[in-house]
């Protein structure tokens, strides 16, 4: 496999790992499936794509840590309120990404396990590289992750979010938005079932 392209070096990019639901419809949360494969799989994806700080953040699960296989070293945090929605842990991350002192936040959920490097990489590049700092992978024209956000962008993505609605609230009205097709790297098909814990 050839080496990555590796990003711009003003494209500093905090990577979020979406962990904390409750997997209600997977029938437990999923940041344990596949014996926590796709949770290192996520992490392993923004960190080699180019994303430093990586943070997962965990919710459904508890506050402890051990109760999940994070990789060596991976940084989290709780989302107390994680029962509220998605809002409430990507507002988590947005802080996170405050604190880190980046440019960019990157969200990816866990439950996309075939998304890896290549495809964060590619669409952090895009927004890197365009003046709305916005950017999103995009598989067979159905929008996808990771969703890269320019920090200009936080505030007003934080006011916005509501409930069990994420990031898309804001971008989906957004024109400067830049799809980047990603159906070559990856499906980015999220895994909602309990048959799918075995794939």
């Amino acid at each position: 496999m050839p080496p990555l392209e590796p990003p711009p070096a003003h494209a500093s990019c905090t990577g979020i790992v979406l962990a904390a639901g409750a997997g209600t419809r997977f029938g437990k949360p999923k940041a344990l499936a596949a014996g926590g494969a796709w949770l290192r799989g996520a992490v392993t994806a923004l960190r080699d794509g180019g994303c430093a700080p990586v943070i997962v953040l965990l919710g459904a699960t508890g506050p402890d840590p051990a109760t999940v296989a994070l990789p060596p070293g991976t940084e989290w945090r709780w989302v107390a309120d994680w029962a509220t929605g998605l809002s409430a842990t990507v507002r988590e991350g947005l802080r996170a990404a405050a604190e880190a002192d980046t440019r960019y936040v990157a969200f990816l959920p866990v439950d996309v396990p075939d998304i890896g490097a290549e495809v964060v990489a590619r669409v952090l590049g895009a927004a890197a590289a365009s003046e709305s700092g916005l950017a999103r992978a995009v598989f067979l024209d159905t929008p996808g992750h990771p969703v890269v956000i320019e920090n200009k962008h936080w505030k007003a993505v934080s006011a916005v979010v509501g409930g069990d609605a994420g990031a898309g609230s804001y971008l989906g009205g957004r024109q400067d938005m830049v799809c980047v097709t990603c159906g070559d790297l990856a499906t980015g098909t999220d895994r909602d079932f309990p048959e799918d814990d075995a794939r």
